[in-house]
């Protein structure tokens, strides 16, 4: 894992468990995030980021973490996220929000509210390779890191298939190249906790 990424994991950790309340995405995601897309595609044409950088892309953990750049004095980071999507949102927008700025990493939280909207582990794994392939088509050398599904206590039910989604992503990050897993599961909860199927 980037060392800069370890270091602000304690930032993303309090935000995301602040805002853990998330709504599923619409099943049309250019009825429900046209408007944000837009609202970055304006910004870009005004301020145009710089190439190379590191991108963070998904739902609200990334769109709220207000204090990316500073966690991240020494890079160049661009913040797309928009609150309560689905991976395969972020697959969707791909081509307007992440691929143009041609980024040397990308970070991607996605599948909580994908699993809290009725997916299969299955499918968060599937669009997750979907998204990697969209951007291998375009962008071969980027790096491409997962950040794992994480629990809350809003979601407890739900943190079987949370824990199955990011077992399977990991399998299949660890066979690939150029990709990374980011494990924030045990950092919420403790890594004895974590291997526990419900609280005592």
């Amino acid at each position: 894992m980037n060392r800069s990424i370890r270091r602000a994991l304690p930032a993303l950790l309090v935000l995301l468990t602040t805002n853990h309340v998330l709504l599923a995405a619409d099943p049309s995601p250019s009825l429900r995030f046209e408007k944000e897309i837009k609202a970055y595609e304006a910004a870009d044409e005004k301020n145009p980021p710089p190439e190379g950088a590191i991108l963070f892309t998904g739902a609200s953990g990334i769109r709220l973490w207000v204090s990316l750049q500073a966690d991240f004095p020494e890079h160049k980071v661009i913040n797309r996220g928009f609150g309560g999507c689905h991976m395969a949102d972020v697959v969707y927008y791909a081509d307007r929000i992440v691929t143009p700025y041609k980024p040397k990493l990308i970070v991607a939280q996605a599948g909580g509210n994908d699993i809290n909207g009725g997916k299969t582990p299955q499918q968060v794994l599937a669009d997750f390779q979907t998204l990697v392939d969209k951007v291998r088509a375009k962008l071969p050398e980027t790096r491409i890191a997962f950040l794992s599904m994480s629990p809350s206590p809003a979601r407890w039910s739900q943190v079987e298939q949370q824990r199955e989604g990011n077992r399977l992503v990991k399998e299949f990050v660890d066979k690939a190249q150029n990709l990374d897993y980011i494990e924030l599961f045990d950092a919420f909860v403790g890594a004895e906790a974590s291997r526990a199927r419900s609280y005592s």
